[in-house]
């Protein structure tokens, strides 16, 4: 087995596996990750218009996710939550880049497939296929987000604190007077 293909092995083992940690349940309104398929799960096994389509799918699915990313940060915006902007904007810039570096894939996946070269379409199809993984991760992670208005209590509540009767020196609320300061004469003749 060449070196390469132990590479993409991996690639496809690793994206396999990141894709069954990342699955949990989805928030109404989130695309739903791309439905598992019978066909092969290594890049070098898939024929390659279907890299193509994938690939092109991939790519659909990310703008959907910047789309929403986008409108969540437009909510944490108005609502001038700033955890949440922060949070909701660091995913933001995360999908962007990752978006950015599919769609260069895609191109190079494209003239790799009219090239005929397999090992360079086999590696572009797999950085769409990762990045596509990311984005789904980091669109789950969005909806985590959590702001200052999420821990907002009720504005007239009250909280009552008991002191404890042995606090050692007293109330540190409460210090005590400084002692008295005792200032020395200057002496009476100068010392040669």
């Amino acid at each position: 087995m060449s070196r390469p293909t132990r590479i993409l092995g991996s690639l496809a083992v690793l994206l396999v596996t990141g894709a069954a940690l990342a699955q949990s349940p989805l928030p109404p309104g989130a695309l739903p990750p791309a439905p598992p398929r019978a066909s092969p799960e290594k890049a070098s096994e898939v024929p390659d218009p279907e890299k193509l389509q994938r690939s092109a799918q991939a790519l659909g699915v990310m703008r959907g996710v910047l789309s929403e990313v986008q409108v969540k940060l437009t909510e944490a915006r108005s609502t001038k939550d700033m955890v949440k902007v922060n949070c909701v904007n660091e995913k933001l810039t995360q999908t962007k880049g990752l978006l950015r570096i599919s769609e260069q894939a895609d191109v190079a996946l494209q003239e790799a497939v009219a090239r005929r070269d397999s090992t360079s379409s086999e590696h572009e199809y797999t950085k769409v296929m990762i990045a596509r993984q990311k984005v789904s991760q980091l669109s789950a992670e969005t909806e985590e987000c959590i702001g200052q208005l999420q821990f907002r209590t009720d504005e007239n509540l009250s909280v009552e604190v008991e002191e404890p009767r042995d606090l050692p020196g007293g109330d540190p609320t409460q210090p005590r007077p400084p002692n008295d300061v005792i200032a020395r004469p200057p002496p009476a003749s100068p010392t040669l």
